[in-house]
């Protein structure tokens, strides 16, 4: 399988995509298309909604090929989001 790996950063999270076991539940766009519109390139506008936003969606995804990297707020390196 291909180990493609693409992320997508507005300084707050960073959406991690790994398109190779994604399994198209569709659930990303249909809950969030101001975000995660596959008819576009880049797929994902990261500009589209809240950080919280976004990382409520994420946990939605049943695959898990998305999932997110928070900034610490306190400055001590990133956590996983997932």
């Amino acid at each position: 399988m291909n180990d493609i790996t693409t992320r997508y950063t507005n300084g707050e999270i960073t959406v991690v995509w790994k398109p190779s076991i994604c399994m198209h539940s569709r659930r990303c766009f249909t809950g969030l298309p101001q975000v995660f519109d596959p008819g576009k390139r880049p797929w994902v506008t990261i500009q589209g909604a809240t950080s919280e936003r976004i990382m409520r969606q994420i946990d939605q995804c049943p695959s898990g090929a998305l999932s997110y990297d928070r900034s610490d707020v306190e400055g001590n390196g990133n956590s996983l989001g997932r």
